[in-house]
């Protein structure tokens, strides 16, 4: 149990956007400290400050009202971890997706119900916080789709993932 914990760590953020859109309940997240980044200011010219890597941080993590007050653009920058959720029109259902990976070694078939085993051990740790089963779906694709093509463990490891995709909603009626 503990090693599924801590394979589902780097998606504590999706949990915590499905938690401020109403799917679960409360969920503790560690306090925020301010990044400590390091890339230049994309919003300056060429002739950036030192203090640049600040205005970035302050950039990334201030609100859309905050962006649109101060002149700068209320789009997501693209390296933000957490993207933009489009709905259709007058739609605010969301449903997630929990994709089931595995590396090259195994059969298809073997690696088809590994696939399945680690999305559903996903989706049962998300019910668990209280996320309804009804948002959540999973599909297997084995080792078809991989992100690291090399044949070392270094990318084998890549590869044994579970990835999650904000889905439409399937309708009701």
């Amino acid at each position: 149990m503990f090693q599924q914990s801590r394979n589902l760590l780097p998606y504590r953020s999706l949990l915590a956007l499905m938690a401020l859109m109403g799917c679960a309940p409360e969920i503790r997240t560690p306090k925020y400290t301010e990044p400590n980044w390091t890339v230049e200011n994309p919003l300056t010219t060429s002739g950036a400050s030192k203090g640049s890597s600040r205005m970035v941080s302050q950039a990334l993590t201030s609100s859309s009202l905050d962006a649109l007050r101060t002149g700068e653009s209320t789009a997501t920058p693209a390296s933000s971890p957490l993207k933009d959720i489009h709905f259709e029109f007058d739609r605010y259902e969301l449903r997630v997706e929990i994709e089931g990976h595995c590396d090259e070694r195994g059969t298809n078939e073997y690696n088809l119900a590994l696939g399945a085993k680690r999305a559903r051990a996903a989706r049962d740790y998300l019910v668990s916080l209280g996320i309804p089963l009804n948002r959540l779906s999973t599909v297997s694709y084995g080792e078809e789709i991989p992100v690291c093509t090399e044949h070392a463990e270094s990318c084998w490891e890549k590869n044994r993932r579970d990835r999650f995709v904000v889905a439409p909603a399937v309708p009701t009626s």
